[in-house]
């Protein structure tokens, strides 16, 4: 009977209120925000960090210069296979030898083109992400030298028909 006693005891002052006021019902600053106005400004507003808009500048230098580099042996893979007889004809094997020459050449565009996305691929691993800035700056060399890519993907595909490839 005395341990009943006990944890009866136990029970009702573990029910006994705390000290000190009850909290207020009154509402939170938070509470008077409201969720549906629009955020100003961005979270992350800082300019582009300017070793990644140098690394991205020479990126896009190289696809230009590997375009530049391109252009002149595509023109001449053109050139040949306009002028080519039948298949597996001499004409036919040196203008397959000038586009062999020219799809070389597009190594450079298609190399900075991957540096580029590396490039984003590694500041979002590394840092576990990216300023809006930042972002923009990656996208925008990305384009650029895609754009140089799809245009020389373009020049290939239009002589391979030519070709008969």
């Amino acid at each position: 009977m005395r341990s009943c006693f006990l944890i009866l005891l136990l029970c009702v002052t573990a029910c006994a209120a705390g000290s000190g006021p009850p909290p207020s019902l009154r509402p939170r600053a938070a509470e008077a925000i409201d969720p549906r106005v629009p955020v100003t400004g961005a979270l992350n507003a800082r300019p582009v960090t300017s070793s990644l808009a140098a690394r991205l500048s020479e990126l896009v230098a190289e696809a230009q210069g590997g375009d530049a580099a391109f252009a002149p042996l595509a023109a001449r893979a053109e050139q040949l296979a306009s002028a080519a007889r039948p298949r597996q004809s001499e004409s036919w094997t040196v203008a397959q030898e000038a586009l062999s020459a020219a799809v070389a050449a597009r190594g450079a565009t298609t190399q900075a083109l991957s540096d580029i996305d590396a490039l984003g691929a590694q500041a979002l691993q590394t840092a576990g992400g990216m300023s809006p800035a930042d972002l923009a700056a990656v996208k925008g060399a990305s384009e650029r030298a895609a754009s140089i890519d799809q245009r020389q993907a373009a020049r290939i595909a239009a002589i391979q028909q030519r070709l008969g490839i």
